[in-house]
Parts: C-alpha cells; structure tokens; sequence
C-alpha cells in the first residue's frame, strides 16, 4: 500500500487528541500526525517528503497563537509537493473572510466548524481521502475496503474503459 500522511494541525491538545481518536480507524492505512502550531506541522511534512511519504489530507485549526490556519493552507496549496492534498479546515473561529479567501485561493476542499460530531468527520475524511487516492493512486484496488467502495470501484471501472479507448 502507498504511503500517505494524514496532518491534524491544533493548538490546543484535547482538540487534536479528539480528532486523532476520531480517526483511529485510518491508522493502520494512513500515518497519522499530529502538530501543534504550523511550525511543528512543516517539521512533520519536511520528514515525511524526506522519507517519501506524500501528503495527502491535512485537517488544521484556523486560529492559532504564531500563524493562521487559512494562511497555511494557502501555502500548501502554492507548493508542488503538497498542493494535491485534501485541506480541510476545523474550527470554531474562521470568519466568512478568511474562509472565503481560503476557498478563493482553491487551497480548502471543506470546512467543519467546532463542535463536531466524530462519525460526520469520519465520513468527511473518509470522502475526502477517496477524492485524494482516486485522483492520485494507480493502484486503486488497495483501497476498496479502506474508503468509498462505490467510488473506487467505479473509478476502477471508469478507468478501464478510458484505457480501453485508448
């Protein structure tokens, strides 16, 4: 199986120990991360490009005590490396502003507003994460019994009849 880095971005800990419970599931698929303030979070994504491992969602908080959750999705999304991640945003404090700049500059796919239900963010992520490995993946078989099982296998399908065309 690919390897793929899912990144949770939070100041606060009981909020990122949530969401990593929440994402539980995920852990035996995905490497899951955890940061603390953005600077910790580029720590994490200058091992994991080291180690070639490929991001492939990030869930960040916006408001934080250094940097901006929206300005470090935009970031992200300038980068080559880390552009075709899913961005999703998970706050309580993003005004219309700063999520429409996030939206405008292409670089949030979603957006959950604290408090969250943990099957939603599941069910989020796992819709998220099948976009992610669909358009990103060759060998989308792997990931059938992981994610959206209908999405995958119609991809699979879709993709077979393009190569067929050919």
């Amino acid at each position: 199986m690919s390897k793929y880095l899912i990144l949770c971005v939070d100041d606060e800990r009981d909020v990122l120990d949530s969401v990593l419970n929440d994402l539980s599931d995920l852990e035996e698929h995905f490497i899951i991360e955890a940061a603390e303030s953005v600077a910790e979070a580029k720590e994490i994504l200058a091992e994991a490009a080291a180690d070639e491992i490929k991001l492939a969602l990030v869930l960040c908080d916006h408001i934080m005590p250094e940097d901006l959750g929206v300005d470090f999705l935009i970031e992200l999304n300038r980068d080559d490396v880390t552009a075709r991640a899913k961005k999703v945003l998970l706050t309580g404090q993003a005004g219309l502003e700063e999520t429409v700049q996030a939206v405008n500059n292409n670089s949030l796919d979603y957006f959950i507003s604290k408090p969250w239900s943990g099957e939603n963010l599941k069910e989020i992520v796992r819709e998220q994460l099948s976009t992610y490995v669909i358009d990103n993946d060759s060998n989308l078989l792997q990931w059938v019994s992981v994610l959206d099982a209908e999405r995958i296998m119609q991809a699979i399908s879709d993709n077979r009849l393009s190569f067929s065309d050919s």
